[in-house]
């Protein structure tokens, strides 16, 4: 199998679940090529280690550190992008796998599909060697269907609703957006040969520090540059919808459903919306770490109740969830303080990530005739983050146009117009609901003038 977007979490979630299928059912063959997209570094720090690498799980309940060696191979998609399509193409990939982030689909931010103003996307359709995940999995397909490599299930594993679905429409995309002599063969040995399951996974992979390696060094006797961090927990639900053979995750304890899209929702509106409520707030009040984060009461409280109040009312749960234990284990993970899972990472590229974690919820919850008032606090403090750190700080793909639309002068009463103005995070209808516009410009002028106590007040006695 192929995996796009070789980081920390494919390492400790993809490749662990993948020898632990191979582990338990005796079957062997599923070795994974990792290819990474932005970088070589993973690469380099592999390579001498023939693909082994370690997990060290902290917290409650973590098992002892682990060497895993599904990793086969690992290519650099930057530097050796048609070495990526030979392998998608080989007849021995059955399973092509991803976790390339938001971003990395390259999707146009009004249609949802692919968008071909992206330079990049250009380049790959013009025929250079492919760059961009759609265009490797596109180019890859469109050889195997010229070699015979057989039919291929294609895996997103990346936070997006729907991600199969949205994964075979972007592809089907690039393909219809070639001259019509490749691109009427390509899409009928797509429909005819391919499949695109959707999936949920969980597990929380902080960026791996330089403290981290060293305490592996000092367990493991070894030094290990590619060593990963972990939380014990993690899941993966997934669609059964395979085109071809599969390694028997199942038996490492991945769930296979009809129905990912709510286990999906419950994660994106609970789970992640929580983590960037934590991160902005945090960062608003200098708060380094998430656990840091859910360690203030206050905003403890604030998670809890925007699940409860403002998602879970506007969520179908899957069969067997029970939404309040889950609520309540997705605050106990995040108060394991030894993952150090830092506000700055969790709060990057938030243009990207805001619209499904939490707009969703706000909509929902105004359609019901509720007020969404803390999926609002996030949403703020976001706008809070945006509006107070400088272009070249911000972590965000959209920062320059984010800062483009600001004001000189910043307050509530400029800044949080100015954002929802933005058309490419929210529609029209939502950025004049008076309801909602009210609720941001509350939180926001608590934040700005009053800070961490005047959000303590409010949350736990407002």
């Amino acid at each position: 199998m192929v995996h796009l977007g070789l980081g920390a979490f494919a390492r400790a979630h993809t490749a662990v679940f993948t020898e632990n299928a191979m582990l338990a059912s005796g079957d062997f063959r599923w070795g994974i090529v990792g290819v990474t997209q932005r970088s070589d570094t993973v690469v380099q720090q592999l390579a001498p280690q023939d693909g082994l690498f370690t997990v060290a799980e902290r917290g409650n309940g973590a098992s002892p550190l682990r060497v895993v060696s599904s990793i086969a191979e690992a290519i650099s998609g930057r530097d050796h992008p048609e070495t990526v399509v030979d392998r998608i193409a080989a007849a021995s990939t059955q399973v092509v796998t991803l976790t390339v982030t938001e971003k990395g689909y390259r999707m146009h931010p009004q249609t949802g599909s692919l968008n071909t103003d992206d330079e990049q996307v250009q380049a790959d359709l013009a025929g250079l060697p492919p760059q961009t995940a759609i265009g490797q999995i596109a180019r890859g397909i469109q050889q195997r269907a010229r070699t015979g490599g057989g039919p291929l299930t294609v895996l997103s594993c990346d936070n997006l609703p729907g991600n199969g679905e949205l994964t075979g429409t972007l592809v089907r995309a690039f393909a219809a957006a070639l001259p019509d002599a490749e691109s009427g063969p390509l899409v009928a040995w797509l429909d005819a040969n391919v499949t695109f399951p959707s999936t949920m996974v969980d597990r929380m992979v902080p960026a791996t520090t330089e403290g981290d390696l060293n305490a592996v060094e000092r367990e493991l006797g070894l030094r290990d540059e590619a060593a990963v961090v972990a939380e014990p927990f993690m899941q993966w639900v997934i669609e059964d919808s395979f085109a071809a053979d599969r390694p028997a995750w199942e038996e490492a304890g991945a769930v296979f459903s009809t129905d990912v899209a709510a286990w999906e929702a419950a994660k994106l509106r609970l789970l992640n919306a929580s983590h960037s409520m934590l991160a902005y707030l945090g960062l608003a009040t200098g708060k380094a770490t998430i656990s840091d984060a859910v360690g203030e009461d206050a905003f403890r409280t604030a998670c809890s109740r925007m699940m409860a109040e403002d998602a879970l009312p506007t969520i179908e749960l899957p069969p067997g969830l029970d939404g309040k234990r889950y609520c309540a284990q997705v605050l106990e993970r995040f108060a394991n303080t030894a993952l150090g899972h830092t506000t700055a990472k969790v709060g990057s590229d938030g243009s990207q990530k805001i619209g499904l974690r939490l707009l969703t919820t706000v909509r929902a919850t105004l359609d019901a005739g509720r007020e969404p008032r803390w999926a609002a606090l996030a949403v703020a403090a976001w706008m809070h983050h945006v509006a107070s750190t400088p272009t070249t700080e911000l972590n965000d793909p959209l920062a320059a146009g984010l800062h483009a639309v600001l004001p000189v002068t910043r307050s509530a009463e400029t800044v949080v117009p100015a954002l929802l103005g933005f058309s490419s995070i929210f529609d029209g209808e939502l950025a004049v609901h008076p309801g909602f516009t009210d609720l941001l410009l509350h939180w926001y002028r608590l934040i700005d003038t009053h800070g961490l106590e005047g959000l303590r007040n409010e949350i736990n006695h407002g």
